[in-house]
């Protein structure tokens, strides 16, 4: 392979890894501004005037130069834009992309009918057999296995949550099933796309050979369900729907403080439970652990629901500084509920740099974000541009990693190719 120019900056543990992305909204191209944050070269590609979808999703800030979505100012930051109609059955587009991919090192994708489009897997790994090509879908690709039907069907963060099971451990048991805010299926979808491509990539520079990664919302869904299928199969309970408090142990829910504030408390186990107990000045003789927070039978005994009330009535007599600071002295997990704002005057948050401050590339404007994580100590992420406006990058792509010269980029645009 010829040596490769990039454009961004040299930065951080994915530097000189290219990855390109086709296709819109979260689980595929937050998977690629992870890699982006932490030094690869990000080259989305996207339709001539028309962009990923995300870039319109509300609520939406227009100013003179432009209009976009906050969403998109958060989560496109670091990306260069390609604008290119991805259909191969276009010589010249065909051309393009097969340049792109014979210069990168992970092709990842959330499109449909890449049949259609002339896109195959195995006409890319032939012209370029290290790559790692990423599938991301509703129900997976056909070619691993799954009815037809089913992997042909499309998907969203919320029929993720529901076809997996997962909506079933959320909300109270009189009430219906709730949907995990925000976006929650498409963001844990995007951490096993990114598990799986810097897997699949390690093995593609130790042997020399790319593959096929195929990443499916409902199995990435599944898989963070901890022991939903293992009770079931053993026949020991069901999932069942609790609210904010645990089945089987207490304190384990969010509780009023006298100011009105929301406070989580949890308490796993003999020793901890008995450092609450200490620390909220409660009897623990009258109420240990094995009658009050040993199982669930505890829990719902007589012991057990009363001191589930006395825990309540502490808390509304006491402010949340108050059980803050009781909690931390007594070493129990303990944290108020905060508000964007409150996170983002957060001592803690600002003195490990959580926020940072960039220019999104499309309206203009100044914008601070949440920044880096993981932190790392010799080789940090970081952000080096805001979201870019669409197409921003195309002809530097073209010119300075492809070789095309003007002429030809001229004859692409009159083609509204790009």
């Amino acid at each position: 392979m010829e040596k490769r120019n990039f454009i961004i900056p040299e930065f951080g543990p994915l530097a000189g890894l290219r990855v390109i992305g086709a296709g819109s909204l979260i689980a595929m191209p937050f998977a690629a501004t992870m890699m982006a944050d932490f030094g690869a070269e990000v080259i989305q590609i996207e339709r001539p005037k028309i962009g990923d979808t995300y870039r319109s999703f509300p609520p939406l800030k227009k100013t003179e130069q432009g209009t976009a979505g906050s969403s998109w100012m958060q989560d496109a930051r670091n990306r260069l834009s390609m604008t290119l109609e991805l259909d191969l059955n276009d010589p010249d587009v065909k051309e393009i992309f097969f340049r792109l991919i014979e210069r990168s090192d992970i092709f990842i994708e959330n499109m449909v009918w890449l049949d259609k489009l002339g896109i195959h897997d195995s006409e890319l790994l032939k012209i370029n057999p290290r790559l790692v090509i990423v599938h991301v879908s509703g129900y997976g690709h056909k070619e691993f296995g799954g009815l037809p039907e089913i992997c042909d069907q499309a998907s969203y963060d919320m029929t993720s949550q529901a076809y997996s099971g997962y909506a079933l451990f959320n909300g109270y048991p009189d009430r219906d099933p709730l949907i995990v805010k925000p976006s929650l299926g498409d963001y844990i979808t995007a951490l096993f796309a990114l598990f799986g491509m810097l897997s699949a990539h390690i093995s593609a520079k130790n042997t020399g050979r790319g593959q096929v990664v195929d990443v499916s919302q409902f199995e990435a869904q599944a898989r963070v369900m901890r022991d939903a299928f293992t009770m079931s199969s053993l026949g020991l309970a069901e999932v069942q729907r609790c609210g904010t408090k645990a089945i089987g142990f207490q304190p384990w829910d969010l509780f009023t403080s006298r100011d009105g504030i929301y406070v989580s408390i949890g308490a796993v186990g003999k020793s901890v439970f008995e450092r609450f107990m200490t620390a909220a000045g409660l009897d623990l003789e009258r109420y240990p652990y094995e009658k009050t927070s040993k199982d669930k039978n505890a829990v719902n005994s007589p012991e057990g629901r009363e001191l589930d009330r006395i825990i309540n009535e502490w808390c509304a007599s006491h402010t949340a500084d108050e059980i803050e600071e009781a909690m931390r002295r007594g070493r129990v997990p303990c944290a108020r509920v905060n508000d964007a704002v409150a996170c983002m005057k957060n001592e803690h948050y600002l003195s490990r740099g959580d926020f940072v401050n960039f220019i999104d590339q499309t309206t203009g404007i100044d914008v601070t974000a949440f920044g880096i994580a993981p932190k790392m100590s010799a080789s940090p992420g970081m952000v080096w541009r805001g979201g870019p406006k669409l197409g921003q990058d195309t002809d530097e792509i073209l010119t300075k990693l492809l070789g095309y010269d003007e002429d030809r980029i001229a004859a692409f645009r009159e083609k509204k190719i790009i």
